[in-house]
């Protein structure tokens, strides 16, 4: 899965990356590097959450590649 990421830079120097495709989805990290490891931790939690929030039908889903 790809995923658009924004990292900016806080006015306290904390690079912040958030992922727009993702509501709430928001990491930080004191180097620009370490914003990204921490996202990808994010995205995962996020996606767990979201599993966990939903009594889905595996039997009925359906992998989506674009």
């Amino acid at each position: 899965m790809k995923l658009h990421i924004s990292i900016e830079k806080d006015e306290s120097g904390y690079f912040v990356a958030e992922v727009p495709a993702l509501p709430g989805c928001f990491s930080q990290g004191k180097t620009r590097e370490e914003a990204l490891t921490n996202i990808k931790e994010a995205i995962k939690g996020w996606f767990q959450v979201m599993e966990s929030k939903q009594s889905l039908d595996r039997t009925r889903l359906i992998e989506l590649t674009i």
